[in-house]
Order: C-alpha cells, then structure tokens, then sequence
C-alpha cells in the first residue's frame, strides 16, 4: 500500500512550530555582531516576504476571474428565476450579519484586553484619511477598468469581476469565447495559488519567526484569543441565526435540523473542505426536506458563494491583526470590511487554505498590513475547520428553506388556479 502524503496543513502547522521556537531561541543571543531579533528581522523576515508577495500578487486575479466564472455559471440569468434571488439574497444577509457579528465580537475582545497592540517587527503604518460612509460607498464603483487592477481597490475589483459576468451573459452566443477564457483564467489562476499556497510552511515560519523573536512568549496567548472569539462567533451564528431561520422560513426543528446535519457536520469540520462535504451535505439536505432540484441548484451554489464562517473568520482576524499593529478602525473602515467580506464571499474557492488568500485581500480593503497574516496563519487549519463547517450549515439551511417556500408559492399557485 502507497503511504499517504501528510496533508499541507500539518507542514503548515510544523512551520508555525518551527518559527515560534526560532524566534524564542534567538531572543537571548548574538549572531554576526547583532542581536537576535535584528538578525531575525534583517535575514529571516525577507524571506516571509517575498511568499506575501507572492500572496499578494495573486490575489487581483483570484477574485477578478472567479467571481466572473462563478456568475457566468449560472448560464442564464432569467432562468436563474426566484431559487436563484432567494438563494442570493438569504446568502448574502446571513454573510454580511456573520461578519457583523464577528467585528462586535472582535471589538469586546479588545476592549477587554484579548487582542494588544504588539511590537510588529518595526514596520510603520500611516493611517489613511477618514471618510464619510458615502465616499465609501462612491468609491466601490470605478471610473476606470485598469486602475483598480493595478492598486489591488479590492472592492472595486469585485465589481468589475460582477459587470464582466453580467456582460459576458447577456452577449449570448457572442460571449462564449469571452467565457471560455475566463473559465481558462480562473483555472490559471487556482493553480498558481495552489502553487504559492504550497510555500505557506516556509513563509509561516519566516514570518512569525521575527514576531515572536520580538514580542516574546507572550505573542502565543493573543493567538489563541482570536482563535476562541472566531469560534465564539462560529457558535452563536449557527445557533442563533441558522437556528431562527429554518424555524421561522422553513418550518424545521432547530434540534432536527442540526441532529440531521451532524454527518455533513462533521465531514466539514474533518476534511476543511465546503466541495469535500458537498455529497454528504446533499443527502443529509434531502433528509431534512430539501427538494432535490433545489438542492441541486443551491448547495453547490453555496460552496461557492456562501461563506459565513469564513466571514466570522475574516472579521476577527481584521481586528486582531489591526489592533497588533496599533489601528483603530474607523465605522467606515468597519463599513468596508462588512462590504468587501460579503461580496468577496462569492469568490471564495470552497477548498481549504483558500480563506488565508481572501483575508490578505480584506487587509488590504482598509489598508491594514498583510503582512499580520503571520499572527493567524500557522493555525489557518484551526479556523479553517471551524469555519467551514459554518459553510456548509448555512448552505443546507438554505436549501431547506428555499424549498419550503416554493412549496407554498406552488401550493398558493395551485389554490388560485384551482
């Protein structure tokens, strides 16, 4: 029998390891003249950096062509009809309160002391100049094609990648080869961030190497705060928002519907992956009432577009590295995250890893260094389980619920024509 290859979130894992005990043994000594945590900084950081950028670099493409290829999917947007609008809208309002959610929770967690600021390897910050809640809003839509590309204005992206959609549907036969290529792009696309993924245990530990080289022990205990406010978030959002809306829209037990997806439940939480549970999620979804062309049609749709944990996700890091870095981010700051976490959902890849490339471009939206990722990413995979999870919950409510209510539009439909 072949042995299996050790998964890339246990290297992952044994970079973090490597780089924290790097960086605690390089506190107390000399090297070349210099002390460690210089040495750190001038020649082991260098090289975490030039995995961000590479991180960075992939991260216009990523979002510019697999938003596109995901509304091009949808073939026909008429025919998409009233499965299609419910799916979207319950989606995307779960998402942007689950990010809510996640930055109030992040915020007490800061006001109670669990995320500091930290002395961040020396790197400078200027805080850009405040905005009102409608420049923000403004300044989503672009008035140019390229620039947004070219200044990675993540928000901006996303709503070029959306109108490419849109435009390549509705020129009919005429965009086929438009959607061709892009469907070819976003292949590309996935590949080299596969690829740049791949590094993720080499720039783990050079990046976190310098952090704890400079901040000491005590960095780890901030680590494991925003790892137990994310799932604090990831809790109170299944139970509380997934529990409401099968009862209320779909008519579900809340104890049934979680007893009936505990399979696809912990599927999810094993394998890190929305697509790897999708078979189990489908069966566990019919159980539970779903119709079959409705689930068919919405729970691959959500292991595309539907992020809640990963949204929680995003919002707590955004705090916990901001506030590391000595940022107190503003309403509209917050406004952005909300924005740029919910319409970034949608271009969410549903494998794991992927949420460390889309947390890169959240950072950016309100110009907090990417660089913090470090603090987060060795236990990526501890997120990464937690959230996905939440995924897939959401997608299967969903798919309950829209179901239910075609069943009673049928039945009204069937009343009157009756």
């Amino acid at each position: 029998m072949k042995s299996k290859k050790l998964p890339l979130a246990f290297w992952i894992f044994v970079g973090l390891v490597i780089g924290i005990i790097g960086g605690l043994l390089l506190i107390p000594i000399e090297i070349a003249g210099m002390a460690g945590k210089d040495f750190a900084v001038a020649y082991i950081k260098p090289w975490g950096d030039i995995f961000l950028n590479l991180l960075k670099f992939i991260v216009v493409p990523i979002v510019l062509f697999s938003i596109a290829s995901g509304v091009i999917s949808m073939q026909d947007i008429s025919k998409v009809g009233s499965v299609g609008g419910k799916t979207i809208v319950y989606y995307m309002c779960t998402t942007a309160f689950a990010v809510i959610l996640a930055l109030i929770l992040a915020s007490i967690a800061k006001s109670a002391g669990m995320f500091v600021e930290m002395n961040t390897t020396g790197l400078t910050y200027t805080p850009p100049e405040g905005q009102s809640i409608m420049t923000v809003i403004v300044n989503i839509f672009p008035s140019n094609a390229v620039q947004p590309l070219v200044s990675a204005t993540m928000l901006q992206v996303i709503v070029i990648s959306l109108f490419l959609g849109f435009g390549i549907l509705l020129a009919g036969e005429k965009g086929l080869v438009a959607a061709q290529i892009v469907d070819s792009f976003n292949e590309v696309s996935m590949k080299i961030m596969d690829l740049i993924i791949r590094l993720s245990p080499i720039g783990v530990a050079c990046l976190i190497c310098p952090v704890v080289a400079e901040n000491g022990p005590q960095i780890l205990q901030y680590m494991v705060a925003a790892l137990a406010i994310a799932y604090v978030g990831y809790i109170v959002h299944a139970l509380l928002i997934y529990s409401t809306t099968v009862k209320v829209l779909g008519g579900l037990s809340p104890i049934a519907f979680f007893k009936g997806m505990a399979p696809a439940m912990m599927m999810a939480f094993s394998s890190a992956s929305s697509v790897g549970a999708l078979p189990f999620n489908m069966e566990c979804a019919e159980r539970l009432g779903a119709r079959r062309e409705v689930a068919s049609f919405v729970l691959p749709l959500g292991a595309t577009i539907n992020m809640d944990g990963t949204a929680i996700y995003q919002g707590v890091c955004a705090v916990f590295i901001a506030t590391a870095y000595g940022i107190d981010l503003t309403i509209g700051q917050m406004l952005t995250i909300v924005l740029t976490a919910t319409l970034a959902s949608i271009g969410t890849a549903g494998v794991p890893g992927a949420g460390m490339v889309m947390l890169a471009m959240v950072l950016q939206s309100v110009n907090v260094p990417v660089e913090g990722i470090a603090l987060v990413a060795g236990i990526d995979r501890v997120f990464d389980m937690g959230r996905t999870t939440v995924n897939i919950t959401g997608d299967a409510a969903c798919a309950v619920i829209v179901s239910r209510m075609e069943d009673r539009k049928a039945a009204r439909t069937k009343g009157v024509l009756g």
